[in-house]
């Protein structure tokens, strides 16, 4: 199958943690925090929940000093990346840079005295830290608001230059910017526009999208507009809901642009009356097991046999429904599979199939198959 091509905007790359953002790497998907952050063992239990759904790197409130040492504590436990999200006191910045984190989100314009900003600067400059610039719709600087009347694409940008300014005079320029508004067409308006006047990389959101079904359609049209025009090096999904959804949707909408491939990719038709299986409780039942599995592998389930046959040759692991069901493999005819063993026989299918590919990729040639008639 021909997949279409995607000429991602030429960035700087930084490194956050182990993880690099912009340049040729992959691009993250990151989500955060919802627990209070000096509830150390909830921070941490969410932090690991977020790194086993795929979470390449997460964001952590750090409103106060006290939450800063709790950071410090989190930062022991956990092995992924943290972002500490801060606003206004820079001593906090200070302390958690001590503490090891890998990313500050803090806006320099919002710090105060230019030594304070100098201060965290130099001290992320001399760990290696890089700093995210995260302009918001819903905080613009009070003299943006009353120039503009409303938040606009161009309020945005100008108070992200303002910020990158202050970042220029210190010559900082390992950073990375978001623009995020909760509408969609302000928000990709805005990243489009300052896409062309810097070069680091852009962290996207639709920021405030909306509960789990509406944020991820939200999240979907205005990351899927960007993301196709090739602009974009990390994303978050912002969700009213559990923020592991976040990274599955994250991760979503980068497999249905061919972007970055994580975890099962399924095709499932929206049944009908042909169907001669239920298509909805197979695919849910999939869904609810498969869960742990990150490698890449594509799935099409499919009740009948008009679109069935088509689909199931081009994925790795494919069912079509009939008198009986059919399941085909690496495009071709496996075996007969009954109704009341759809859901068992797919997911034995499906890890013969991962653990197939492993072993193609760990020793560099085609491993044996059995094709089962």
């Amino acid at each position: 199958m021909k997949q279409h091509t995607i000429n991602r905007r030429k960035s700087r790359q930084i490194m956050v943690g182990d993880v690099a953002v912009g340049g040729d790497a992959p691009i993250s998907v990151q989500s955060m925090t919802n627990t209070e952050t000096c509830d150390v063992a909830a921070t941490v239990g969410q932090i690991q929940a977020l790194q086993s759904a795929g979470a390449d790197m997460v964001r952590v409130s750090v409103p106060s000093q006290e939450a800063a040492e709790a950071f410090g504590r989190i930062r022991q436990q956990v092995s992924l990346p943290l972002i500490a999200d801060i606003h206004f006191d820079y001593r906090i910045a200070l302390r958690v840079a001590k503490l090891g984190v890998d990313c500050l989100r803090i806006n320099p314009g919002n710090i105060g005295r230019e030594d304070r900003v100098r201060a965290v600067v130099d001290s992320a400059r001399d760990k290696g830290i890089p700093i995210r610039i995260g302009v918001n719709a819903g905080s613009l600087e009070k003299d943006l608001q009353k120039k503009y009347g409303e938040p606009t694409p161009h309020a945005l940008v100008e108070s992200a230059l303002r910020h990158i300014d202050i970042l220029d005079r210190l010559d900082f320029q390992d950073y990375k910017v978001s623009l995020k508004a909760s509408d969609v067409f302000m928000t990709v308006a805005a990243y489009r526009d300052l896409a062309g006047q810097i070069e680091q990389p852009l962290h996207l959101g639709i920021t405030e999208a909306g509960g789990a079904r509406a944020g991820a359609v939200k999240s979907a049209i205005g990351l899927g507009m960007l993301l196709a025009d090739g602009i974009g090096d990390t994303i978050r999904v912002s969700l009213a809901a559990n923020p592991v959804e976040e990274i599955k949707v994250g991760f979503d909408i980068l497999k249905s642009l061919h972007i970055r491939s994580k975890g099962v990719n399924l095709i499932a038709c929206p049944s009908c009356s042909r169907q001669n299986f239920d298509v909805i409780a197979t695919v849910n039942a999939l869904e609810s097991r498969l869960e742990d599995i990150i490698e890449p592998i594509d799935v099409a389930v499919i009740g009948c046999v008009v679109n069935g046959p088509g689909e199931a040759r081009e994925v790795k692991v494919g069912l079509t429904g009939g008198s009986p069901n059919l399941l085909y493999v690496d495009g071709k005819p496996s075996h007969k599979v009954e109704n009341d063993e759809l859901v068992n026989e797919l997911e034995k299918v499906i890890r013969e199939q991962i653990e197939i590919q492993k072993q193609q990729s760990s020793s560099g040639k085609p491993a044996i198959q059995v094709s089962v008639s």
